[in-house]
């Protein structure tokens, strides 16, 4: 084989692999939603403890998983604590399914909480 056919079976080579990396988009934060998301107080023997419920919902056309972020926030909008989560742990979520989420465990009752904030904040595939 010549020294110009190879270098245009490598190069031809190297365009497929470059075009079909393009063509397969990786998952992104704006491929999730986080749906029904609601904070209780359940009142108990000792501190109060939050339920903060949600669901994290796959809209990509791929298997991921996402983090999200919870910011408990006081009435002028200051943050007080903000608590980061992988709902599904290391596990990726089919798409078009969902997983059920509770963080409240993680924050600590603050009498001045009083608005709650949840996003998306990263996105992977494991």
């Amino acid at each position: 084989m010549t020294d110009f056919r190879i270098r245009i079976i490598l190069a031809l080579g190297a365009l497929a692999t470059m075009s079909s990396g393009t063509a397969l988009a990786a998952c992104s934060v704006k491929d999730f939603a986080v749906e029904s998301f609601a904070v209780k107080l359940q009142q108990g023997s000792g501190q109060p403890r939050f339920s903060m419920k949600g669901q994290l919902v796959n809209h990509c056309a791929e298997a991921a998983a996402a983090q999200i972020r919870i910011d408990a926030k006081d009435a002028s909008g200051k943050v007080l604590a903000s608590k980061q989560g992988w709902p599904a742990g290391t596990s990726n979520i089919e798409p078009g399914k969902s997983v059920d989420f509770d963080l409240g465990r993680l924050f600590r009752y603050q009498s001045d909480m009083s608005d709650y904030t949840v996003l998306v904040s990263d996105a992977k595939t494991w």
